[in-house]
C-alpha cells in the first residue's frame, strides 16, 4: 500500500515538472475546439428532438 503511493506521488511529481502553463494561444485553440464540440452536440439533440416530435405527432 505504501510503496504504490510513494509510486504514485513520484509519478505525479515528473508530470508535474514537466507540464507547464499553455500560451494564449493554446487555450484560444483549447476554448475554440471546446465550443465548437458543444455546438455540435447541440444540434445533434435538437434534430434529435425534432425528429422525435415529428414523428410523435403523426
Amino acid at each position: 500500500m505504501i510503496g504504490k503511493l510513494k509510486g504514485f506521488i513520484t509519478q505525479a511529481r515528473r508530470v508535474l515538472l514537466v507540464a507547464s502553463k499553455p500560451d494564449k494561444s493554446d487555450y484560444r485553440q483549447s476554448v475554440k475546439i471546446t465550443g465548437l464540440g458543444m455546438a455540435i452536440i447541440g444540434a445533434l439533440g435538437f434534430i434529435i428532438f425534432l425528429a422525435v416530435q415529428l414523428i410523435g405527432g403523426l
